[in-house]
């Protein structure tokens, strides 16, 4: 259990923070700009996913290894 949160931590901080790089650099990376109900509230989803990312990690660090 504690591996699959530190994947889905993972998962979450690498479209958090391509999120954010597409919103300041307009490079066309992540997932978060192309759902289209997040229109217009990407910066805030990406934050959102990286602080995600970080809860995900401390109830991983929590866990004991399965």
């Amino acid at each position: 259990m504690k591996q699959v949160l530190e994947l889905f931590g993972f998962v979450a901080l690498m479209q958090g923070a391509l999120g954010l790089v597409h919103e300041f650099t307009h490079w066309h990376v992540g997932l978060v700009q192309r759902i289209g109900f997040l229109d217009g509230y990407e910066v805030f989803a990406s934050v959102a996913l990286v602080l995600l990312a970080f809860a995900l990690f401390a109830v991983a660090e929590r866990r004991e290894s399965d």
